[in-house]
């Protein structure tokens, strides 16, 4: 069975590679779905965060990365995935990502979603913080894989 995670990855976090990993142990193969989201003002561009996102998650076989841009469904769909992985930190993300899956069950009943815990380490994690702890000149290398830290401690994309 084939499954998307989906997200901007931006930058993919320790968080986002448990997820990614857990993930490749429930399915068969799992694509994770680099989005554009420009709405968001990413720090990284597309294509750095496909790249990083690779060199991240090599170590896991089952595991791709792709971009993608449009709806999540038809990236699903075209990739013929039939499962969409979310992962949860707090009761907090429960409520949106419920509304996401919810719409998105409405435009593509045959797409389920699968919802994820965060590791307990990693539960306050977010890509926002580390943006934010990178700009202000923080140590981000105990959150992130070691070539995004490599990235923000040398300017790339700040």
């Amino acid at each position: 069975m084939r499954a998307i995670y989906p997200g901007t990855f931006d930058p993919i976090t320790r968080g986002h590679v448990d997820i990614a990993r857990r993930a490749g142990r429930m399915f068969d193969e799992v694509i994770v779905a680099v989005a554009i989201s420009d709405a968001k003002n990413p720090l990284f561009s597309l294509e750095e965060r496909v790249e990083v996102c690779r060199e991240s998650l090599l170590c896991i076989p089952n595991v791709s990365v792709q971009g993608f841009e449009g709806l999540l469904v038809d990236f699903a769909q075209a990739q013929a995935a039939s499962i969409v992985v979310r992962g949860l930190r707090a009761v907090s993300d429960f409520e949106y990502e419920m509304q996401l899956a919810g719409i998105n069950r409405e435009m593509s009943p045959e797409i389920d979603t699968v919802f994820i815990a965060s590791s307990h380490e990693f539960q306050f994690l977010s890509s926002t913080m580390v943006r934010e702890i990178a700009r202000l000149g923080g140590k981000v290398e105990r959150f992130v894989p070691r070539e995004v830290a490599r990235r923000l401690q040398h300017g790339s994309g700040v």
